[in-house]
């Protein structure tokens, strides 16, 4: 997907990127590709696979929820930024936080904001198990966001204790999504949470398969989950 498709499709699907926006985009690519010399952040560094699969395919998520408000997201193991980064760059009104237990990683993105000039970012080098028990952060975010990151019933741990009462836990992952969803329905719910609607379409050009759970918060998460670090992986509850 070169940079023209890239613009033409999402606004396609009613997202507009203005020429800075496009500019950022830029910026995030070399600066990617860059680092990626140094440090291990994607396998995938050729310019028209990372406009596809990484920045068109995070923005994939706004196709079915509303970003263009001044929401607050926290994105669990964001690893290169990834969803909310290019999230934050075509609805700037958001409030991002990412949490990742590599602080090189973390590096990585507030070097990356700097060179995006972006605001309203922060970024927190912890595990997902004991972010989810801090008191400031538990059940604070309107929108908690995780890409590829863990099977659904060790994400849905991870990611659900975060969400505040009415909010929302968005999965976005690739094939065999009903198999996790089927295996995840009973975490889902011991966390708090009812699964709303699940999307599914293809990637553009090279057609493969992808999915959005919506995931709604219709109760507190019990004080127990996230369990310590390693146990939601070592043991899911399922």
């Amino acid at each position: 997907m070169n940079t023209e498709q890239f613009k033409r499709t999402l606004s396609e699907k009613g997202v507009s990127l203005s020429e800075k926006q496009m500019s950022q985009f830029e910026i995030y690519y070399s600066t990617l590709v860059e680092w990626n010399e140094k440090m291990n952040l994607t396998a995938i560094t050729d310019k028209e696979e990372v406009y596809l699969k990484h920045f068109y395919d995070s923005i994939s998520a706004a196709f079915y929820f509303d970003f263009n408000r001044p929401l607050t997201v926290c994105d669990v193991g964001a690893g290169a930024g990834f969803p909310s980064i290019p999230i934050k760059i075509a609805f700037p009104e958001i409030h991002v936080t990412i949490v990742d237990s590599l602080n090189k990683r973390i590096g990585f993105l507030e070097h990356l904001a700097k060179e995006l000039q972006l605001e309203n970012v922060r970024f927190i080098h912890d595990r997902a198990e004991t972010f989810g028990q801090n008191s400031e952060h538990r059940e604070s975010y309107d929108v908690v966001t995780g890409r590829a990151v863990a099977r659904m019933s060790v994400l849905s741990e991870l990611c659900l204790p975060l969400v505040k009462m009415d909010g929302n836990f968005i999965a976005m992952k690739a094939a065999h999504a009903e198999d996790e969803m089927n295996a995840g329905k009973k975490a889902i719910a011991a966390f708090g949470g009812k699964i709303e609607e699940t999307f599914s379409f293809t990637l553009p050009i090279e057609e493969s398969e992808r999915n959005i759970i919506v995931i709604k918060k219709v109760k507190a998460t019990p004080k127990k989950y996230p369990r310590k670090p390693g146990t939601p992986n070592k043991s899911p509850i399922e």
